[in-house]
């Protein structure tokens, strides 16, 4: 067994409540700065800003707890997954893999949006069998990082996607 395997084995996923908001900001701040490169300094301080009060009280959060500390949560709002982030020093452990079967088997999250110039997730959710269904150009908020729209189709090979012009 690899030790991602048995990190991922002995990671407990719970609940989350208010108070836990500061920890899970500062999770969310570790995995931005090492996956989202191309996203502004100020974008990432000014979407942090609104983390707490707009973002996590909306959302229903599932924590991956390691060793009795947290270490990355999903954020689900009906079927749609609306944030996942594990701490940069437990990236490829298996954490965000165990949040994503968790949120899909138990929440029945069928939905994604990915930034697309953020290829290691696009990869990360199409191999978990998520398919791109269709592009944004701007973010939620107006900004310039075109968004991705995957839906899930279930474990296994990629199908082909209904339109060829939306696959990265």
């Amino acid at each position: 067994m690899t030790a991602s395997k048995d990190v991922a084995q002995t990671v407990i996923r719970r609940a989350a409540g208010p108070e836990e908001y500061p920890r899970l900001v500062a999770i969310w701040r570790s995995a931005v700065d090492a996956t989202h490169d191309f996203l502004a300094e100020a974008d990432r301080d000014e979407i942090q800003s609104h983390l707490a009060s707009d973002y996590l009280p909306h959302v229903e959060l599932h924590v991956a707890d390691l060793d009795g500390l947290p270490v990355g949560f999903a954020g689900v709002s009906g079927e749609s997954l609306e944030m996942l982030f594990v701490d940069a020093r437990h990236l490829g452990q298996g954490i965000g893999t165990g949040l994503l079967s968790f949120v899909v088997a138990q929440c029945g999250v069928r939905t994604v949006d990915v930034n697309e110039q953020n290829s290691q997730a696009v990869d990360f959710y199409r191999r978990r069998g998520f398919i791109v269904v269709g592009r944004s150009e701007l973010d939620d908020q107006g900004r310039p990082y075109p968004i991705l729209h995957m839906t899930f189709r279930g474990a296994g090979p990629e199908p082909e996607a209904v339109d060829p012009r939306l696959t990265v």
